[in-house]
C-alpha cells in the first residue's frame, strides 16, 4: 500500500514538472497605437497569459488608470486620470472567464497631435497556487499623427520599464531596446519575461480568437526569458507582427501585501508591423 502511495505521489511530481510555467501579463489593448489622427480609443484591460489564450484572472478594481499627454491641449495637465471611463467586463479566455475591465475613451482624451503614455496600476493579485500577491504596473504608449512625445521619458513609477525605441514604431525582423527602472533608478540583471499575443483579442465580444499565429516548438518559447545588463538595459528582436509584452519580475520596491509575498513587476506592452 506505501509502495502504491509513493508511486501515485511520484507520478504526480513528474506531471506537475511537465506542465509549462505560464506568465502572467496585465493587458492594456487596442487594435492600434499609431494614428493618423485623434479619435475615440477603446481599450480592454485583461490579466492573462496572452500566448497560450490561457487562464484569465479576476482583475480587481485598479487603484491608478491614467494618460500622460506631452503635445496639445492635454498636456497643459499633463496627467489625466481615466478611472471615470473604466467599466467591468467578463473576458474569456480559450479555457475559463474571468473579471476585466474595458474603458471607452471620447477622442477628447486623444485628440491633439503627439504621444499619450497610458498608465495601469491594478489591484494586488492573489495567486493562490503559489501563495503570493501579483502586481503589475502596466504602460502602454499610443501616438496621434506621427509627432513624438514623451515615449522616452520616465512616468515615475515605482518600477517601469522605460522604452529606448518608440514602442508604437516597430518594424518586424528589428529589435527593441529598455531599461528596467525601479524607484528612478537602473535595475541591473532584473528577470525578464517575454510573450507574444498569440490569439488576436475580439473586443466586440471581449474574447480570444481561438485561432493562434505561432506555434511554440516547445514550452520553453512560450515565455521566453533574458536579463538586463548591468545598466538595466535589455534588447529583444521583433520575428512576428502584433503585440509584444515585456514584464520585469519583482523590481518594484513593495515585497508584501496583506502578510504576504507580492511580486511587484513592471510590465510594457509594443507593437511590431510588418513592411510592405
Amino acid at each position: 500500500m506505501k509502495r502504491t502511495v509513493m508511486t501515485i505521489f511520484s507520478m504526480l511530481a513528474v506531471i506537475a514538472m511537465s506542465v509549462p510555467a505560464l506568465a502572467h501579463f496585465q493587458m492594456i489593448y487596442t487594435p492600434e497605437i499609431a494614428l493618423e489622427k485623434g479619435q475615440a480609443v477603446d481599450l480592454s484591460l485583461v490579466f492573462t497569459h496572452p500566448f497560450e489564450a490561457g487562464h484569465t484572472m479576476d482583475m480587481g478594481t485598479p487603484e491608478e488608470f491614467y494618460v500622460l499627454a506631452q503635445r496639445g491641449e492635454e498636456a497643459k495637465s499633463k496627467k489625466t486620470d481615466l478611472k471615470e471611463y473604466l467599466e467591468p467586463i467578463t473576458w474569456t479566455s480559450l479555457t475559463n472567464s474571468g473579471q476585466a475591465f474595458e474603458a471607452k475613451l471620447p477622442k477628447k482624451v486623444t485628440r491633439s497631435m503627439g504621444d499619450y503614455m497610458f498608465v495601469l496600476t491594478p489591484s494586488p493579485y492573489y495567486e493562490s497556487e503559489e501563495d503570493i500577491y501579483i502586481q503589475q504596473v502596466t504602460k502602454m504608449v499610443m501616438n496621434v499623427g506621427g509627432l513624438p512625445g514623451n515615449w522616452n521619458t520616465p512616468a515615475g513609477l515605482p518600477c517601469e520599464i522605460v522604452p529606448l525605441d518608440k514602442p508604437y514604431a516597430n518594424w518586424v525582423g528589428g529589435v527593441f531596446r529598455g531599461v528596467v527602472f525601479a524607484n528612478g533608478k537602473p535595475v541591473p540583471n532584473a528577470e525578464l519575461e517575454i510573450e507574444y499575443m498569440n490569439h488576436a483579442p475580439d473586443m466586440k465580444n471581449r474574447k480570444f480568437e481561438k485561432k493562434a499565429a505561432a506555434e511554440a516548438p516547445q514550452d520553453s518559447f512560450v515565455t521566453m526569458g533574458i536579463r538586463t545588463n548591468d545598466r538595466g538595459e535589455f534588447t529583444i528582436g521583433l520575428p512576428k507582427a502584433g503585440w509584444w509584452g515585456v514584464c520585469a519580475l519583482g523590481v518594484g520596491p513593495a515585497k508584501t501585501h496583506k502578510g504576504k509575498e507580492l511580486s511587484q513587476d513592471a510590465v510594457l506592452w509594443i507593437k511590431a508591423v510588418e513592411m510592405k
